[in-house]
C-alpha cells in the first residue's frame, strides 16, 4: 500500500454520521465531539463522501468543538489497515 495520510497535530479522525446537504456533514470525532463539517471546494466534485465514511477533519480555530473542515476521506481498504494498526477502532 502506498503511503497513507494520517492526522497531523491539529487534525482528528471522525466518522460521518449524516449528510446535511449543501456540502455539510455531521461527523462524530475520535476526541468525543460531534462537529458540523463542511466539504471544501477542492474536494466537492472530486471526492464523494457518504454516511459511514471515515474522514480526517480539521477543527476551526473559532468554535473548534462545534465546526470543522473535511481534509481527507479514507477508502475501505485504508480503514481496514487503520483498524489493524490500532489507529481506528469503530
Amino acid at each position: 500500500m502506498a503511503r497513507l495520510r494520517l492526522p497531523k497535530d491539529n487534525e482528528v479522525l471522525g466518522l460521518v454520521e449524516k449528510t446535511l446537504g449543501s456540502g455539510h456533514l455531521r461527523v462524530r470525532c475520535k476526541d468525543g465531539h460531534t462537529r458540523m463539517c463542511r466539504i471544501p471546494g477542492r474536494m466537492r466534485k472530486r471526492t464523494w463522501i457518504r454516511e459511514g465514511d471515515v474522514v480526517i477533519v480539521e477543527p476551526w480555530q473559532v468554535q473548534s468543538d462545534e465546526k470543522a473542515d473535511i481534509v481527507y476521506r479514507y477508502t475501505r481498504t485504508q480503514v481496514k489497515w487503520l483498524s489493524q494498526k490500532g489507529i481506528w477502532n469503530e
